[in-house]
């Protein structure tokens, strides 16, 4: 579900909106600026109340972490801070940089970055990251230069990548409260940015100007142009304006056909970086049908036995997405194919009747099902067409078919508003766990109402194991558990896709496996 970044322009508009930001270039642009399209959306630019591809986008240009991936690497490096290490087993530790500030002024201090970390969990917005922040017990700043990390487990093997995550942007304690969000125009207004960008003009998934901050001294270095994002409702508009070249890059999200399509054009390139998208479907153990815990289990079980991802790769997304067996998609360390192992490479019926038999479920069992039609991209509705029809085959299921617009859906789906939806993820950092921990362990990003003792022991047990094959073993048994309990049901995995003009530099060099698309190597 996680994260990236701005601009709508789309027919549905109202006359005095397009004529405020118009469809394409205006006649004083800058060369040496860009427009990037997206049909992502942003929930919230304060780090605290935002977990999702869209808000990441706006943050990774305008927030400092204390550490983070340059472009091209997966190798954790010094942003906001001069060094982080760990102090003892339990004690991580981190030493800023010297005269650090924010874009208004205001110094950055290790008071602001304890403050960053501790409302996310004060907070604990239900669209937020504090998932991501259950192994820390405690921070504190032992002085303006210095900031400490107590962790609830030792050598834990995840910690420091957390830190370049949804819970790693640092704010201005003088300006964002420390217990509740900071809308998103007194966000801009406030200016308590200190990463490469600062925010000029913003309205919120139609438009948002980023500046180059000439007092950033991080990771990604010195930006090379200033850079407007557009938000489409629509990805045919995004696809025929990236290809007109009224916009200079297309991220997120252009259909398989588009994509086929924009290969053929001599007028722009696509480009691929690696894989690690996950789609899957996620159940609410509340909500869902089944009188009780065994019947609801069942359910998901038939549900698993019955979807044919190769129909849904080849038929829906042209093979630009393909089948995902597990959790944690192939690539990712310790990945397995759990969901094959369990239910089959192809649909099974007579397992999915046994299954609901066994339980006592009365069939066919109606269920809801929830899809976002514009922020996963355009084939969502043949997508959730195909599950459709791969349920309801031979009976067993009535699937009812429900959409909802993005922003209604992150606030309906934690509120228990539906028994089964879809989501996606980019990971936050490129190790197993982050498939793992923010689904699965107590207080899970999903609101799914899922939580296993044995599943949290197992999930503690592979983050602190230092030996990599031991760490392989547990992420196994881990996802083999998810198979059988079925809290989420993978479908697919894909890779990242970028389409820009001819004359635009540096996108492959952001089309890495950290999963940060960085406005900062752009150029042309």
């Amino acid at each position: 579900m996680r994260r990236r970044a701005t601009v709508l322009v789309a027919a549905t508009l109202a006359g005095s909106v397009l004529a405020a930001c118009g469809s394409g270039r205006d006649s004083d642009d800058s060369d040496a600026s860009l427009i990037v399209g997206t049909t992502d959306k942003v929930v919230s630019i304060d780090p605290a109340g935002s977990y999702d591809n869209g808000s990441m986008a706006v943050q990774t240009q305008v927030y400092q972490y204390l550490l983070n991936f340059p472009a091209g690497s997966t190798e954790l490096t010094p942003d906001a801070a001069e060094e982080c290490d760990f102090e003892k087993p339990t004690l991580y530790v981190c030493t800023l940089k010297d005269g650090l500030k924010f874009a208004n002024g205001n110094e950055l201090t290790a008071s602001d970055v304890a403050f960053s970390f501790q409302r996310i969990v004060d907070i604990n917005d239900p669209n937020g990251p504090a998932s991501l922040l259950g192994a820390m017990k405690k921070v504190e700043a032992r002085d303006d230069k210095t900031v400490a990390f107590t962790l609830a487990a030792p050598n834990d093997q995840t910690f420091a990548q957390t830190l370049v995550t949804s819970a790693g942007p640092i704010v201005d304690e003088e300006t964002y409260p420390g217990d509740k969000l900071l809308d998103d125009e007194a966000a801009v207004k406030a200016n308590g940015f200190s990463g490469p960008y600062t925010i000029g003009e913003y309205q919120k998934n139609e438009l948002a100007e980023f500046t180059i901050n000439p007092d950033y001294n991080g990771t990604y270095g010195e930006p090379k142009s200033d850079v407007t994002m557009r938000y489409y409702a629509d990805s045919n508009n995004l696809k025929l304006d990236v290809e007109k070249g009224d916009i200079d890059v297309a991220y997120r999200s252009l259909t398989p056909t588009d994509i086929e399509s924009l290969k053929k054009s001599d007028d722009v390139t696509v480009h691929t970086g690696p894989g690690g998208e996950l789609r899957y479907i996620v159940f609410n153990l509340k909500t869902m049908p089944g009188d009780d815990a065994k019947q609801k289990l069942a359910v998901r079980q038939a549900a698993a036995s019955l979807v044919n991802r190769e129909e849904i790769s080849s038929e829906v997304y042209k093979g630009t997405y393909t089948p995902a067996w597990s959790a944690v998609p192939e690539g990712q360390n310790g990945a397995t194919e759990a969901f094959k192992d369990v239910y089959g490479d192809a649909p099974d019926l007579d397992a999915a009747k046994k299954y609901l038999a066994d339980a006592g479920v009365k069939t066919p069992v109606t269920l809801n099902l929830q899809w976002s039609p514009d922020h996963y991209g355009g084939s969502s509705d043949q997508e959730y067409q195909a599950v459709k029809r791969q349920l309801e085959e031979g009976g067993l299921f009535n699937v009812k078919l429900q959409s909802t617009e993005w922003n209604t859906y992150s606030e309906e789906r934690v509120k228990d508003a539906y028994p089964a939806f879809q989501l996606g993820w980019f990971p936050d950092f490129p190790d197993a766990d982050n498939y793992l921990t923010p689904f699965f362990a107590p207080n899970n990003f999903l609101q799914s109402h899922y939580e296993d003792d044995a599943m949290t022991k197992l999930l503690d047990q592979e983050r602190t194991d230092a030996d990599k094959a031991s760490r392989d073993k547990t992420i196994g048994e881990i996802q083999t558990m998810v198979a059988q309990q079925v809290p989420i049901l993978p479908l697919l995995t894909g890779a990242q896709v970028a389409v820009a003009g001819k004359d635009v530099k540096g996108v492959s060099d952001t089309l890495d496996a950290s999963f940060k698309f960085r406005f900062s190597t752009l150029s042309k």
